[in-house]
């Protein structure tokens, strides 16, 4: 069964730093893409933000993101990392980690499965 468990979320003042880390069990983590979405209301569809492929050979952003956000991976340690700088009350909201093929894949489909996600607020 692949699980995905974030972690890192909380309180933030505009301008700070979080760091968002995703825990990955269940799947061969070296053969699948890894990405970033987050949902700003529950009401409301969950945004892709950021994504890296297998090798972390490439990535993509999200506009309102690129230039602060930074995503990375650890094979190793089945981990992926979202590293988020220069934040802004409108980066508030749920981040969850997201799995699938390829970056094409994950854009098209969203995840193949979800964690619970990681509650990230941002103060003006």
């Amino acid at each position: 069964q692949v699980m995905l468990m974030e972690s890192g979320g909380g309180l933030a003042q505009a301008g700070e730093s979080l760091r968002l880390s995703c825990a990955v069990s269940g799947r061969t983590f070296s053969s699948v893409a890894m990405g970033w979405f987050r949902q700003q209301d529950p009401g409301k569809d969950r945004e892709y933000v950021a994504a890296i492929d297998r090798t972390a050979s490439r990535t993509f952003y999200t506009a309102s993101v690129k230039g602060r956000f930074t995503i990375s991976r650890d094979n190793a340690k089945n981990m992926v990392y979202l590293q988020m700088n220069s934040l802004k009350p409108e980066d508030t909201a749920v981040y969850f980690c997201a799995i699938g093929g390829d970056l094409w894949a994950i854009a098209i489909n969203g995840s193949d499965y979800w964690g619970q996600g990681t509650q990230v607020i941002v103060s003006s």
